[in-house]
């Protein structure tokens, strides 16, 4: 079969990006939202920017990767047709459920999904603030796609297809969609819950496109009018610096594995447990977050915990 030749989608949607982002502004300015503040724009662009170049390192590790595989081992062949763009629709939206999920609740990966959640701010630049490690090692949620005789051209195209729709999500100038479309699809108020930093909506809506992997998974939160969404993550980083904001994480996660007296097994359990694990006891995790809330709710008394 003759190599298909895919052309690289978000290169091409760079001035789409910046077209979007000065009419959110105008729009928000006009509905009287304060959604950017410009040095924070700046850190989100300045994070896209980097993962824009450092993508054409991990994409070519990734495409080596998906050909060695799929040359190798893949089970069956599947032709690229119409029918084929719709199996690897969803499956690409089933793996990027999984991704997203394991990067909230594996510090592995948080360490660099962490980037995506640094912003206390919530517009389309939050959108590009992406990180400059995961793409070397997240793709091995989609490593069965290949296997099972999708073209890595094919995959790496639905790829940014999905990450293109997502960018839209990213902001406060849209409230509700109709229902029908707020049922099946990612959209901006569920998108909102998975940037808050409030204890009921923490770890909450994974989707890429589709919502429907949340609710059969039991990881879907509604955005509630008196919840309103607090951005940013539970403990924030509060820098600018590109550079801090990309690497922090891995530098606590190393720290808190390597450092100190303790157990094989408990430095190993520092990359592989939910961010805010501590192997005393000490650490309050996202469940434990939101149980506290929860039953504080019920008892309709503040938690000590939160």
């Amino acid at each position: 079969m003759q190599d298909p030749n895919f052309p690289n989608i978000i290169l091409f949607a760079i001035p789409f990006f910046i077209i979007a982002m000065l009419l959110e502004l105008y729009v928000t300015i006009k509905q009287g939202i304060k959604t950017y503040e410009s040095k924070d724009a700046f850190s989100s662009i300045a994070m896209g920017l980097g993962n824009v170049f450092l993508g054409f390192f991990s994409k070519a590790l990734v495409l080596l990767a998906f050909y060695y595989i799929y040359e190798n081992f893949r089970l069956f062949t599947i032709p690229i047709t119409w029918w084929s763009f719709i199996l690897i629709f969803f499956a690409d939206d089933f793996a990027y459920y999984w991704f997203h999920r394991i990067s909230h609740e594996c510090r592995l990966f948080w360490a660099s999904h962490v980037v995506h959640h640094s912003s206390q701010h919530y517009n389309l630049s939050t959108a590009l603030r992406q990180t400059w490690s995961g793409g070397f090692y997240s793709f091995v949620f989609w490593i069965w796609l290949p296997l099972l005789g999708f073209h890595p051209g094919m995959i790496l195209l639905q790829m940014s297809i999905s990450l293109l729709y997502q960018f839209w999500i990213h902001t406060e100038a849209i409230d509700k969609l109709p229902k029908w479309f707020e049922a099946v699809f990612n959209t901006p108020s569920h998108h909102r819950v998975h940037h808050g930093s409030n204890p009921l909506y923490l770890d909450r809506n994974h989707a890429g496109i589709l919502i429907i992997w949340d609710k059969l998974f039991g990881t879907f939160q509604p955005e509630l009018k008196d919840e309103k969404v607090i951005y940013g993550l539970v403990k924030n980083i509060n820098s600018y610096n590109p550079i801090r904001i990309a690497f922090i994480e891995w530098y606590y996660m190393l720290n808190d594995s390597l450092s100190g007296k303790k157990s094989l097994k408990h430095r190993i359990l520092y990359l592989f447990k939910p961010p805010g694990w501590r192997h005393d006891g000490s650490g309050k995790i996202s469940n434990d977050l939101r149980n506290a809330y929860l039953e504080s709710l019920k008892n309709k008394t503040p938690s000590s915990d939160i």
